[in-house]
């Protein structure tokens, strides 16, 4: 009785071991199976991820930027013009009581175009760049992420180097 109550429990142990290792097996290959398919998915979705705008999207933004360009080259000459009083609008012809009122707000006025003068110069600057990095074809492109700029941001912002979540990571 002894044998085959021992003999019992070693087909119970076996049986038990047997199905274990069963579904042991069966969770790898599930495992094996999803981390497969994850793979692939990641393969893919990297593979059609676009890294760079096609050359007709880098003429459309060629042509946006050229036209802020050509406004913003206008507008500089201009205050340029107002700073140095070559439009012929100065003090030069008023009378002396007034000179002096005149002088302390065309003063004022002078500063205040010097410092739109030099934002306008830096907006050029970097619209050029922007230019430059389309005939580069990196334009477009974050240079914190890798990431393409969406074309919404750029057509608002064409000078823009980084995308918005990389903009406000730098905040």
């Amino acid at each position: 009785m002894c044998f085959t109550k021992i003999k019992y429990e070693n087909n119970c142990q076996t049986e038990t071991n047997f199905l274990f290792s069963q579904a042991i097996k069966k969770t790898e290959e599930n495992l094996e199976f999803r981390g497969s398919f994850f793979k692939n998915r990641l393969i893919n979705t990297t593979m059609t991820e676009k890294t760079r705008y096609t050359d007709a999207e880098l003429d459309e933004f060629r042509a946006l930027i050229t036209e802020k360009l050509e406004k913003a080259q206008r507008e500089y000459e201009e205050l340029r013009m107002g700073i140095a009083n070559l439009d012929g609008n100065d003090v030069m012809d008023t009378s002396p009581t007034f000179k002096v009122l005149e002088e302390g707000a065309a003063t004022l006025s002078k500063e205040e175009a010097g410092r739109l003068a030099q934002r306008q110069m830096k907006f050029i600057q970097h619209l050029q760049s922007a230019l430059i990095r389309i005939e580069n074809k990196t334009y477009g492109v974050c240079r914190e992420t890798g990431k393409l700029i969406p074309k919404e941001r750029l057509r608002a912002v064409p000078h823009a180097t980084l995308s918005i979540e990389a903009k406000n990571d730098q905040k």
